[in-house]
């Protein structure tokens, strides 16, 4: 009985299991990750491509040209003039 037991929860627990895997494995993992905001303001004409980022701080990740990437606040004027140049840059590209 003891035996019959043990395998049904095992059973059970991998039924529990594997559709957490499956939906953790499926989420996209970031390489880099915000964890403190940088005070500089980089020429905007240098900035390809950004990021948004809520945790484990709400930030924006703007990349540069050569490839450094820099964390800044998202409630900044000029990172919002930023978002709007670099999502304009991707709409004429793709037309």
């Amino acid at each position: 009985l003891w035996l019959n037991m043990n395998i049904v929860l095992t059973a059970f627990d991998i039924y529990l299991f594997f559709p957490l895997l499956g939906s953790v494995g499926s989420q996209p993992m970031r390489k880099y990750s915000c964890v403190s905001l940088s005070r500089l303001q980089p020429s905007i004409q240098n900035l390809v491509s950004y990021e948004k980022q809520k945790v484990p701080i709400n930030a924006i990740m703007f990349i540069t040209k050569k490839g450094i990437k820099i964390c800044v606040s998202p409630h900044q004027k000029w990172v919002q003039a930023a978002i709007t140049k670099i999502d304009q840059k991707r709409t004429t590209k793709h037309k």
